[in-house]
């Protein structure tokens, strides 16, 4: 058997057991693929990360994420307690990483607290926003278990948007209707089945407006097929949203800010910061930051 270390932190919350909690191997040489999955279902965090070798030597690492049943090619809150956990090991504490993922490199920018000290990450998303087909309003509905009338689709209609990662976007019309929100897996299922352009996956995000401010968020994250039956905070998905938002938004010169509210609903209250930014000349740009805890750390002999 061959020993492992691993640390445990909590992504985008500034509180010790608040936010979403990830664990981090910072050195997963040896590890096999079949280990690695073992693993991150072991753990059962919505993600695990493993930090190998980069192919590049210019490039910081490999890394490698799994949720409890699959590996990802990007996620944020995974790669914001990464780079927050690789920058406290770091004796020279760096500006950013840059990590080598499926979905392509993933700049990873480090923030410090008062102290001078790493508390946090801000994520450039690998990719521009992309939007896919179109999902039918009462198919989102009834994946949450809500009615039909409980989806806004004045902004827009259910939709694939993916900055990374794909994820079904839908606003709903209350805080009131986000917290009835409850996954129904079966209807997860038959969506998959019914919508070819879904290739077999189907994560669903809810949102809505705080005070109708289009800037200031509520969110929750569904991925029951993924093995997660709700994310308490969900960097990859926030990102999507605030550069569809922005896609959105009039005007051709926009940059703006997003304040995303996640995991209340868990008992794991969740703040992300998103940005996006869309240009005349170029594709809607986005990243995600948060602040980190750190809560635990050993060893698993595999």
């Amino acid at each position: 058997m061959s020993s492992h270390a691993y640390v445990t932190v909590n992504v985008f919350t500034d509180v010790r057991f608040g936010g979403n909690p990830l664990a981090v191997f910072p050195d997963a040489a040896g590890l096999t693929d079949a280990q690695m999955q073992t693993l991150a279902r072991e753990f059962n965090y919505s993600e695990t990360t493993f930090v190998l070798p980069p192919a590049d030597p210019r490039h910081t690492a490999r890394v490698r994420i799994f949720t409890p049943t699959t590996e990802l090619p990007f996620a944020g809150h995974p790669n914001v307690g990464t780079g927050y956990v690789l920058a406290s090991r770091a004796t020279a504490l760096p500006e950013h990483f840059t990590f080598e993922e499926g979905s392509g490199l993933v700049r990873v920018h480090i923030l410090k607290g008062a102290d001078g000290r790493p508390n946090g990450a801000r994520v450039s998303a690998p990719h521009s926003l992309s939007i896919g087909t179109a999902v039918p309003t009462e198919t989102a509905a009834a994946c949450a278990s809500l009615e039909s009338e409980d989806i806004a689709t004045m902004a827009h209609e259910p939709l694939v948007a993916s900055v990374g990662f794909p994820f079904v976007i839908a606003e709903v019309t209350s805080i009131a209707a986000l917290s009835r929100a409850i996954p129904d897996v079966a209807a997860f299922r038959r969506a998959v089945h019914a919508i070819d352009a879904l290739a077999g996956q189907l994560n669903l995000l809810l949102y809505v407006r705080v005070d109708g401010d289009a800037t200031r968020l509520r969110a929750r994250v569904f991925a029951p097929l993924a093995g997660v039956l709700e994310d308490p905070a969900t960097g990859s998905a926030s990102a999507a949203l605030a550069a569809l938002l922005t896609s959105l938004a009039p005007g051709d010169n926009v940059d703006l800010a997003y304040d995303i509210f996640q995991g209340e609903e868990l008992g794991r209250p969740s703040r992300l910061l998103a940005t996006a930014r869309k240009t005349p000349e170029g594709p809607v740009l986005a990243t995600v930051a948060g602040t980190c805890v750190g809560v635990m750390r050993g060893h698993v002999e595999v």
